[in-house]
């Protein structure tokens, strides 16, 4: 049990050392990493970014924190618990220490020319890691696990529609609201429809 902790934990430092950008520039190396560990799913995966992107808090730590927990689901709360605690600090664990480190050596490090070539690389790389990340959430929310057979979802078309027009409508209409307005639609189109 406590091995399987242990790679839990050296799974998710692997994903917070190696992935730069963020909680979103993260996804395709978790999906990667769950589905080839046989933690999660592709639809468990799917549904634990829309929990982690509606809970408050950052949305790295929420998906480390809820897949850790399920991880050891059927086990003892404390083993889930313990679970979402090692999962947490894995993927918090070198964005400290290289933030803490990056503090201590501050605008000199920053200043230097290969430390502003680095960023110039990581740039673009960012922003594809984000591209794709949100092309895999919205063709599995649309088609389902297209990986096994293509089931189209009209339903998350429409509600994805809805919310991209209210949001380019109404362009300072905080993701909050975008949010919840995107969990009533679900609720009453998935219940009624």
């Amino acid at each position: 049990m406590f091995l399987e902790m242990l790679k839990l934990f050296a799974i998710f430092f692997k994903i917070g050392l190696f992935t730069f950008g963020g909680g979103y520039a993260m996804i395709p190396m978790i999906n990667q990493e769950m589905l080839h560990n046989n933690y999660l799913t592709q639809a468990q995966i799917t549904q634990f970014i829309g929990i982690s992107e509606a809970t408050p808090g950052p949305f790295a730590i929420n998906i480390a924190t809820f897949a850790g927990f399920h991880v050891f689901e059927g086990e003892a709360l404390y083993i889930q618990l313990l679970g979402s605690f090692f999962a947490t600090l894995g993927i918090v664990l070198p964005s400290f220490t290289i933030i803490l480190i990056i503090a201590m050596l501050s605008d000199k490090l920053i200043k230097t020319k290969p430390v502003q070539n680095a960023l110039k690389v990581i740039q673009p790389m960012v922003l594809g890691f984000i591209l794709a990340a949100f092309l895999s959430v919205v063709l599995m929310a649309i088609l389902g696990n297209f990986k096994v057979k293509i089931s189209f979802d009209y339903i998350a078309l429409i509600i994805f529609v809805v919310v991209f027009i209210i949001g380019v409508k109404f362009k300072k209409i905080s993701p909050v609201y975008l949010i919840f307005i995107s969990a009533i639609l679900g609720i009453i189109l998935y219940q009624f429809i």
